[in-house]
């Protein structure tokens, strides 16, 4: 089991200052990697939880990590490919790999927030296949010399992007319905779950990506399996990730066991902490503790 940790990207404590703190010390503390998430827009008229009101840009945080640390990987959950240009989105994700060392993970899901698709100007219908079409296209900017390309939703004339990445960044997705489940074992290297993720049950979702993996002819073994853990530690409530350090130690084990290989703790989807109207300095020093407490083993 690799074990990750969320940069402050929500909320009160996502100051400059404090994503170098966490970055820094995990990655002196052995973690695997390091994440963020989007959230384009913030409704007025539909209001969401705490973790959406205020968020940084992931793709810039992760650049801006990329030259404060050498070795912890570097990874996105998620990216809304509907709001992307392929074209555009390639370049960015290909700069970023090549000046973080080969160290992104790009993960990607589809969106959901209606205002997000109107103000990005794409119709929400059909934005499964339109993702599809998109990923096919940003491997195609990442490892061929001519791209030319007529689809149901992007075309693209014969072009050259350059420079392009030794190593392509890993394409994982998000998803949690059956059909967004066949799609990773189809097309991806590895599955990320959802901040909303019923995680006594993940075990059931990991066997749908695998049966689809080896139903496309690619080895379900080779798969990440990677959990956004709403980490919430001394929370007297139940549920997974909740509670005692120890508690959740033994709860990361729990997710070994049903065939997760990664999690990465997640303190921006603390209502107390992932929350514009919280105390920075109180979130910080919660999340320095987190930090030495749930490091991984060396």
């Amino acid at each position: 089991m690799k074990i990750g940790f969320a940069v402050p990207v929500s909320g009160s404590w996502s100051t400059p200052e404090n994503m170098k703190k966490v970055a820094r010390r995990a990655e002196d503390l052995g973690y695997h990697e390091l994440w963020t998430f989007q959230r384009l827009l913030h409704p007025a008229e539909n209001p969401l939880a705490p973790a959406y009101r205020s968020v940084q840009d992931p793709t810039v945080v992760l650049s801006f990590l990329a030259g404060l640390t050498e070795r912890i990987r570097l990874g996105v959950a998620v990216l809304n490919l509907p709001f992307y240009s392929p074209a555009l989105l390639a370049k960015q994700l290909a700069t970023l790999q090549i000046v973080s060392g080969g160290r992104l993970d790009a993960g990607f899901g589809l969106g959901w927030l209606p205002e997000e698709f109107i103000a990005s100007g794409v119709l929400l219908e059909r934005r499964g296949k339109r993702s599809e079409e998109a990923i096919e296209l940003l491997r195609r900017f990442w490892t061929e010399d001519l791209v030319q390309h007529e689809g149901e939703f992007y075309e693209v004339p014969p072009v050259n992007q350059a420079p392009r990445p030794s190593t392509p960044p890993a394409i994982l997705l998000g998803g949690a319905a059956p059909v967004a489940l066949r799609r990773v074992g189809r097309l991806a290297e590895g599955w990320i779950s959802s901040s909303r993720a019923d995680l006594s049950k993940i075990d059931e979702q990991i066997s749908i990506v695998k049966e689809a993996a080896g139903e496309a002819g690619r080895d379900p073994a080779a798969l990440r399996f990677i959990v956004r853990g709403v980490t919430q530690p001394g929370r007297d409530a139940a549920g997974p990730l909740v509670g005692p350090y120890a508690k959740i130690r033994e709860d990361v084990e729990m997710l070994a066991a049903k065939g997760v290989t990664e999690v990465f703790h997640d303190l921006n989807f603390n209502p107390e902490i992932g929350n514009p109207d919280a105390d920075p300095r109180e979130s910080m020093c919660r999340a320095e503790e987190a930090l030495e407490e749930l490091a991984p083993a060396s």
